[in-house]
């Protein structure tokens, strides 16, 4: 009897411990279609938060990429990808049950959308000049006869509408727009992400990033408002991929060894 009253207990003990795990590990309440579907943002130059398009296949890929990628292995479900052109688009998108993960620089704005988690990485924000131009420092952006951009729906687009007085300022909904034309000289600056500044300025021979920091915030895991489970898993999964190497691993990879990871 007492025996059979043991079993019993240690089976209840097992059945009640599995029911925890598969509750804290299992895709139901992340990815409930079976699919982690991880929102994206797709530029012309990539950075801790960007991605941009492999040329062979045309996905995207990037240090968010490698996350998802992580975020799906530790599910153990098939991962999707969905693509937008800003921060702004992800959030907004957040109640049509389209996607389920992201990542995005921290924003005050897009708390009405999502609940945010920590963050991976620091995120700071700075100016691209046009080849030839006399701009200095950012002072010397705001200027009469100065054309500047800014990438629509993103903080560093909020920060920069905040400060601009006397120049031109443009918010273009399509990064590569505003990259083209910054390469052709018919913008003086363009405000973004460090990050993808420097890869830019790579690209665009003459051009050059300014050394001040205009913005700074977090680059952190989001979910959709409301997943109450989700957001704990998220940020379970976030804190463990710093601890390990993985967010490490991501921005190695991507080229970004001189970004720190965030505490």
């Amino acid at each position: 009897m007492l025996r059979q009253g043991l079993t019993a207990a240690l089976g209840f003990v097992f059945l009640a411990t599995a029911a925890f795990d598969a509750k804290a590990e299992g895709p139901t309440d992340v990815a409930p279609t079976g699919t982690l579907r991880v929102a994206v943002a797709v530029g012309p130059a990539a950075s801790a938060f960007w991605t941009t398009r492999d040329p062979s296949s045309g996905k995207p890929r990037g240090v968010t990429v490698e996350l998802a990628k992580a975020a799906a292995d530790r599910l153990h479900v098939p991962l999707q990808l969905v693509e937008y052109q800003s921060s702004d688009e992800i959030a907004a998108a957040s109640s049509k049950d389209v996607w389920d993960l992201s990542f995005m620089p921290a924003d005050v704005k897009r708390e009405a959308f999502v609940d945010q988690g920590p963050a991976y990485v620091a995120y700071m924000s700075g100016y691209l000049v046009r080849a030839g131009s006399d701009i200095r420092t950012v002072a010397d952006v705001d200027r009469v006869g100065m054309r500047v951009g800014c990438i629509e729906g993103t903080s560093t687009s909020r920060t920069v509408e905040k400060s601009i007085k006397q120049a031109k300022l443009t918010k273009f909904a399509k990064p590569e727009e505003a990259a083209a034309l910054i390469g052709k000289g018919e913008l003086d600056a363009l405000a973004m992400g460090m990050g993808a500044l420097e890869d830019l300025s790579r690209k665009l021979p003459g051009t050059k990033v300014l050394d001040e920091v205009i913005q700074s915030t977090g680059v952190v895991v989001v979910v959709p408002k409301g997943k109450a489970a989700a957001k704990v898993w998220a940020a379970h999964f976030l804190d463990e991929a710093k601890a390990d190497g993985t967010v490490r691993r991501a921005l190695d990879g991507n080229g970004f060894t001189r970004d720190k990871v965030a505490p």
